[in-house]
């Protein structure tokens, strides 16, 4: 099985994902819009993983590739490839798919409950209620068609899925100690105190067990999204 990662910076990587692709022995390759912004043939590829990053969908302007990186993730789900959104990523897909990206009510950055959306039948099966690693500044409308799966006090719409292959995570479940301080170093700024954003020592004061639950749910995510791929 091959994935395709699309990278937005060098400091948000794949974090336990990294891991769960490798010991299943399925071979990886990047698109790293810091670097480049030529996207591969959809032939070959099984999942696509749109990574988080500090930049808005809207940056258009700014940031031309994001229009094509928008194409290329609505061509593979027009192709029935697995497509995951971590962050910038579900919004990235809600945006592909004609939903609307904009500045959430309040900022939330830290480690936050979300809580399941009454269960559907053809729908991932989310724990009633997670602690998660949040940082983000922006929220979507649900794609149309697309299951609610979670919501947060400070955000309504955290995640979704659209039929079975795809889902989009507003809040980061592959979040690992080092991947925490990564961010930490590089979006520090953005601490400044709110209502749902913590301060660097909340932020680095949990426990093992808080990484072990998340990154165990982002393997069940893993799984769901994978497990009717030939």
């Amino acid at each position: 099985m091959h994935v395709h990662v699309l990278q937005h910076v060098p400091f948000e990587g794949l974090g336990s994902i990294e891991e769960w692709l490798l010991q299943r022995n399925m071979s990886i390759s990047y698109t790293r819009l810091f670097e480049s912004d030529q996207f591969p043939s959809l032939d070959g590829i099984d999942l696509i993983i749109a990574l988080g990053g500090p930049m808005s969908v809207n940056d258009e302007a700014s940031l031309p590739w994001l229009c094509a990186e928008k194409r290329f993730i609505a061509e593979a789900i027009a192709e029935h490839k697995a497509v995951l959104g971590i962050c910038l990523g579900s919004q990235l897909i809600a945006n592909a798919l004609g939903a609307k990206v904009y500045p959430a009510a309040e900022k939330e950055i830290g480690w936050f409950p979300i809580v399941a959306e009454p269960a559907m039948l053809d729908g991932l099966a989310f724990p009633a209620r997670v602690d998660v690693f949040h940082w983000h500044g922006e929220t979507f409308d649900l794609p149309e068609g697309a299951i609610h799966l979670a919501s947060s006090a400070a955000c309504r719409n955290q995640a979704f899925q659209v039929g079975s292959r795809v889902i989009g995570l507003q809040f980061h479940l592959e979040t690992t100690p080092d991947s925490a301080n990564s961010i930490i170093l590089h979006c520090g700024d953005e601490l400044v105190p709110q209502r749902y954003v913590q301060s660097e020592a909340e932020l680095r004061n949990v426990s093992h067990g808080n990484y072990v639950e998340i990154n165990a749910l982002m393997a069940a995510i893993l799984e769901y999204l994978v497990c009717d791929i030939d």
